[in-house]
């Protein structure tokens, strides 16, 4: 199986969730069921069915952050010597060329990648445009919405 980058945080908030789901939910579901059998007939038993759906996302959710954790290639960017270059785990300013707009995206993996606090997918249109470039380069954005360039204003690893 192939690793997969993800950042020092990422991989954090990664073995967070697992152990509120090993901890929290679990426990909680099983309960749940347990509580549900109490009640008599399951063929009919809309708690236990609901309960036991439940308990089916959670060991498959664990199993596959487990999964993931166990191939992933946890990178801190802070640790990133990359002589100004944009690459994973480097947060970038860009202006828009056409209309001048800044924005900042951190480059991360697909599972802590979310557009609306700036963090943005290694395999989205941009990061790939992005990947290699250095302040001053200029990247061509492919989006669904036609062709963007963007001009590398500075690249950090925070």
């Amino acid at each position: 199986m192939a690793t997969f980058p993800i950042t020092k945080r990422g991989a954090e908030l990664l073995k967070a969730e697992l152990h509120k789901l090993k901890t929290v939910e679990r426990p909680a579901v099983i309960a749940a069921i347990s509580e549900a059998r109490a009640q008599g007939d399951l063929s009919e038993n809309a708690d236990y069915d609901a309960a036991k759906e439940r308990q089916g996302f959670i060991e498959g959710r664990i199993q596959e952050i487990e999964g993931k954790l166990g191939v992933a290639q946890v990178i801190d960017p802070s640790s990133i010597h990359a002589e100004g270059r944009v690459v994973f785990g480097a947060t970038v300013e860009l202006e828009d060329e056409e209309s001048g707009d800044r924005v900042k995206y951190q480059i991360v993996g697909e599972d802590e990648a979310d557009i609306k606090l700036g963090l943005i997918n290694i395999s989205s249109p941009i990061a790939r445009a992005l990947i290699g470039k250095e302040e001053g380069d200029t990247a061509v954005v492919f989006a669904p919405g036609g062709e963007r360039a963007y001009e590398v204003v500075a690249v950090h690893y925070i």
